[in-house]
């Protein structure tokens, strides 16, 4: 919803200069010049980027425009969630979670939050790192196992947003081989009318203009709150491998919650009380206002 805010406040915002400065806006009408800019961009992301690349960066811009999947009634749900989980391996022992790890759609404690079922790349590090554990692997060794899974995620999320930023940073000389095309096609009509060849000049500025305002004003800012995004699915990973790491070393699943909330970044951290509210009573309206979020 923001960054269609901001495209808005943007664009409007130089139109609305424009427009007080008495200009033309027929004169920035140049679908010539939008399709060599834009064509040629998109073109040097399908010369540099295999095709997952380009489905990731789809759906990372689709979730460019929508809200957090990260706030913090989904952070209270998650608590809860592994909560009830490690707390039923501490009385039944881990072996008792194999059946929720291993089908986690059919576990009458994963099922209840929908990001463990929906979102397959949290689903996976969770239940694999638990399956690990309940086959015996040492806490620290299992650790070293969380921490380079979050590098292989964390650099292939890098890699749509790395494609996005080259492709803004290409825009503006993009915007220059369109304006020398114009100023190519003004040098033919010399010796014409004055107010032709002022034309066929306006349209060449007007293509280093869309280059540069497509680069800092919507492509860039697209790549860094795509980067964003992918930092805050970082931080949750992060939460979850601090709760499973605290567990296996002998912490009780109330103090694992605990230590947990404080790896929560701060503008979605709850506070003790609500997590311990949570966790030992109302977790179905924090579950319910999870699902909403998500």
């Amino acid at each position: 919803m923001f960054a269609i805010i901001g495209i808005l406040v943007v664009f409007g915002a130089v139109i609305a200069g424009y427009l007080m400065e008495h200009g033309p806006l027929q004169v920035l009408m140049q679908p010539a010049e939008l399709i060599i800019i834009g064509g040629a961009a998109i073109g040097t992301v399908l010369i540099a980027n295999p095709v997952y690349i380009l489905k990731q960066m789809a759906v990372g811009l689709t979730g460019a425009f929508g809200g957090s999947k990260f706030s913090k009634p989904v952070y209270l749900a998650s608590l809860k969630t592994v909560y009830d989980l490690l707390n039923k391996a501490r009385r039944e022992g881990l072996v008792s979670l194999e059946s929720d790890v291993e089908d986690p759609s059919k576990s009458p404690i994963l099922s209840k939050n929908p990001l463990f079922v929906k979102n397959h790349h949290i689903c996976n590090f969770f239940c694999d790192t638990m399956r690990m554990a309940v086959s015996g692997m040492e806490p620290f060794d299992l650790d070293q196992v969380l921490e380079l899974d979050m590098e292989v995620h964390h650099r292939q999320a890098s890699q749509p947003i790395a494609a996005l930023s080259s492709m803004a940073d290409s825009l503006p000389g993009l915007g220059i081989v369109a304006a020398v095309l114009g100023v190519v096609i003004t040098m033919g009509a010399l010796g014409g009318p004055p107010e032709a060849i002022g034309k066929k000049v306006a349209a060449a500025l007007v293509g280093t203009f869309l280059g540069i305002l497509l680069c800092y004003g919507l492509v860039g800012p697209l790549a860094a709150n795509m980067s964003k995004t992918a930092d805050e699915e970082s931080a949750y990973l992060s939460v979850l491998r601090v709760f499973i790491f605290s567990f296996l070393k002998g912490s009780a699943p109330i103090m694992a919650v605990e230590v947990a909330r404080r790896a929560i970044p701060g503008y979605v951290r709850p506070s003790f009380q609500e997590v311990e509210k949570a966790c030992r009573g109302g977790g179905e309206p924090t579950a319910n206002a999870a699902a909403a979020s998500a």
